[in-house]
């Protein structure tokens, strides 16, 4: 499936949602910035706030892939990329680099939550929490979310997402109560491969989406 633009996959989705969730207690969390150009639909349909998780990727010199995540707070998750073994191999080879580059992350992330918009779990506390992307390639990204969340005493965890690979969504399946996702890729490519409009905003103007969805409803 391809769309015209983020705010088209958004539209659809919230289609899907709007059924059930209308009247509910829901809280949108992007978790990547096309996700919030995909959310702000679903929240501007169903009058929820919308939040953005901001997270930073830690890569290792030589390794293809990123070999964890990490969120202002601290919150790391290690890419299903790798098997359990070869992630013990790499923190004890790379302890002290991660370690590093963990606190300047943190920092780094921290600064740019001195702007609104982004997650205060408070908000989270007893919502239907519908998490949101632009696409998944892989389950990372969720994983992150998950170990976010796990401390916030939510309703129900529910994944709308415009595109996933196969693997993302079977780990979807484990983590979530329930998944909106308008197409399962088998061999899935780069986020941008499926949208005809790639021109998203700064982070400064994605930060503005949030606030304006709120604006709108109130």
């Amino acid at each position: 499936m391809y769309f015209s633009s983020r705010t088209q996959a958004g539209r659809m989705l919230a289609r899907q949602l709007v059924k059930k969730y209308r009247h509910s207690n829901c809280a949108i969390m992007a978790i990547d910035d096309g996700g919030v150009i995909v959310g702000s639909q679903i929240a501007s349909e169903l009058h929820a706030i919308l939040t953005l998780l901001n997270s930073a990727s830690i890569h290792l010199p030589l390794e293809p892939e990123a070999v964890a995540g990490i969120t202002s707070e601290g919150v790391v998750s290690y890419n299903p990329f790798y098997s359990s073994g070869e992630i013990d191999e790499l923190l004890s080879e790379n302890r002290s680099f991660i370690e590093q580059e963990k606190l300047r992350y943190i920092h780094e992330l921290n600064s740019l939550e001195g702007s609104s918009g982004t997650v205060d779990k408070s908000l989270l506390k007893d919502q239907n929490v519908i998490l949101v992307s632009e696409g998944l390639k892989t389950s990372f990204q969720v994983e992150l979310a998950y170990e976010f969340l796990k401390p916030v005493s939510i309703a129900k965890l529910i994944f709308a997402v415009p595109l996933a690979s196969v693997p993302a969504v079977d780990r979807m399946h484990i983590l979530g109560d329930e998944i909106y996702c308008l197409d399962v890729i088998e061999d899935y490519r780069d986020n941008n491969h499926y949208y005809d409009n790639n021109d998203l905003p700064d982070h400064s103007k994605i930060v503005n989406v949030i606030e304006q969805v709120v604006l709108n409803w109130h």
